[in-house]
């Protein structure tokens, strides 16, 4: 293709000024309204591309990298060798963005695993174009100003003689391809944004802060593109009750004075449903009881961890008049005075 510079009449040091004049000439003369020959029509657009690059100065930097001033070594070794670059014209489609999310477990659910559903605001492929991202009824077209490769060429001079460098097209961005008539729903993006439905199956003996991998459950890409992966980051509620260590729960459990000291059988409610547990005659706070198989699930292979029980004796703080006279009568009956006395010897006491 023609060096953009040329195809306005300007040289490379012309100002914005003198670009926008060159331009503003030529359109008067090519543009299609004025001039109906269908040579004129192709020029028009080639002059209209031109300005679009030299009237930005930013584009207009990229367009004259690889000029006197700017070509560098890894630029020349790239036109000489082809360097690691794509060749063609790229395409339009995209993959979609990974997404992250949270999704709230209750301890059950984290134990035994659950179904879910989740409303999820992503990206999904338009229901108008199908990602083709043209009005329906109408195609994409080859672009007129690379002829469909993708790119555009133009020969500068280095301290290596005259050479040809390469760079996207700017009409297209490079895919060779010009969409005419944009979809209306999308936008000519592909896809839309929408809430989505998403069904999931959390396995058993997931754990609080771990991540779960769904893929191509994530954002559609532009202009249809595959999906990108969703990650499910597992945050787990906690517990009245129960707490989590690794694959064992652990709980509190608090013990009537008189059954720590008689022993007793007791029921209690565990995620398994009623369990009985069996208080031996003399627990002391601290002790623990495991009950066994009663924990969560492991996730990486099979069986469950354990239901621990730390035991609390429990004292009451007011006595009625009742338990008074028991505790009294309890107090004399367990009373070893001589013990007492050989206790009371050994700490110092009744000595003179």
């Amino acid at each position: 293709m023609s060096d953009y510079y040329e195809v306005l009449g300007v040289s490379e040091n012309a100002t914005t000024e003198e670009i926008k004049k060159a331009y503003r000439k030529l359109a008067r003369e090519l543009h299609p309204d004025i001039n109906p020959d269908p040579d004129a029509q192709e020029r028009f657009k080639a002059v209209t591309h031109a300005y679009e690059v030299l009237a930005d100065p930013q584009e207009r930097q990229k367009y004259d990298r690889g000029g006197d001033q700017g070509v560098g070594l890894g630029d020349i070794f790239e036109t000489f060798f082809g360097g690691g670059g794509q060749r063609g014209p790229r395409s339009r489609m995209q993959r979609g963005q990974d997404a992250l999310l949270r999704v709230d477990l209750d301890l059950k659910e984290a134990i035994f695993g659950a179904s879910k559903t989740m409303t999820i605001a992503t990206a999904v492929l338009c229901p108008t174009c199908e990602g083709s991202c043209a009005q329906p009824g109408t195609k994409v077209e080859v672009c007129d100003i690379c002829k469909g490769s993708g790119s555009i060429s133009r020969q500068v001079q280095s301290f290596m003689g005259t050479m040809v460098t390469s760079q996207p097209c700017g009409s297209c961005k490079g895919t060779g391809e010009v969409i005419p008539h944009p979809c209306q729903t999308c936008r000519a993006q592909g896809r839309i944004r929408e809430n989505r439905e998403l069904s999931l199956e959390i396995p058993a003996g997931v754990q609080d802060g771990m991540r779960l991998h769904l893929p191509a459950e994530g954002e559609v890409g532009f202009a249809g593109g595959p999906a990108g992966d969703l990650y499910l980051e597992v945050s787990i509620n906690p517990h009245p009750v129960f707490s989590r260590d690794g694959d064992d729960l652990t709980a509190r459990f608090e013990v009537p004075f008189t059954d720590a000291a008689l022993g007793a059988d007791i029921e209690i409610e565990t995620f398994d449903g009623p369990q009985m547990v069996t208080i031996k005659p003399g627990t002391q706070t601290g002790d623990k009881l495991n009950l066994k198989s009663l924990g969560a699930n492991k996730l990486r292979g099979s069986g469950r961890g354990n239901l621990v029980l730390e035991l609390y004796v429990s004292i009451p703080s007011k006595l009625d008049k009742k338990q008074k006279e028991l505790f009294q009568k309890l107090s004399e009956l367990g009373k070893d005075k001589a013990g007492l006395a050989e206790r009371r010897q050994g700490f110092g006491f009744g000595k003179r």
